[in-house]
């Protein structure tokens, strides 16, 4: 008979991402350490790392509070915590990424990075701005000049007459 193969245990970082009313961060960071341990994981690090407003709405929610944590567990383990996250009603999301490069304290030193402005622009820089574009992604109309034309009304006139 063959025997099972071992389970390799590595590290991961998860993001738990929870509604308003996850707003109760000891709530969520409960609801986090238990869906973790549920499934054999060992947690090294989790806390509170922001609350943002979200991209786009998730189940009619605009904002989020954010809970990371650090843990070591298997492959199984990582599939059974998606898993009841999907089934869970409090937690929106959960992303859990490899984290077998960072240390300890590297861990505990996760700071959320600061929301920058985005960047300013000059109203020239933009695409719909002059060259008769009107709008339509710099797309540049020729000049009347430019622009091939038809015989004018006197040179047809003249044509229809020289036929009589």
């Amino acid at each position: 008979m063959a025997e099972k193969a071992a389970l390799t245990v590595s590290s991961y970082e998860s993001m738990f991402l929870y509604g308003p009313a996850g707003a109760d961060v000891e709530k969520a960071i409960a609801i986090s350490r238990g869906i973790i341990e549920k499934h054999g994981g060992q947690i090294s690090v989790i806390k509170k790392w922001d609350e943002r407003k979200l991209a786009y709405e998730i189940g009619k929610n605009k904002r989020g509070t954010y809970v990371v944590a650090f843990f070591k567990a298997t492959g199984p383990a990582v599939a059974a915590v998606e898993r009841d996250v999907k089934l869970s009603e409090e937690v929106l999301r959960v992303m859990i990424t490899r984290a077998d490069h960072l240390n300890e304290q590297e861990m505990a030193a996760v700071e959320p990075q600061p929301i920058a402005p985005p960047p300013e622009r000059n109203p020239w820089d933009r695409m719909d701005f002059g060259g008769g574009g009107g709008g339509r992604g710099g797309y540049d109309r020729p000049e009347r000049s430019d622009r091939p034309r038809g015989p004018r009304r006197e040179e047809t006139a003249d044509a229809g007459a020289g036929k009589e």
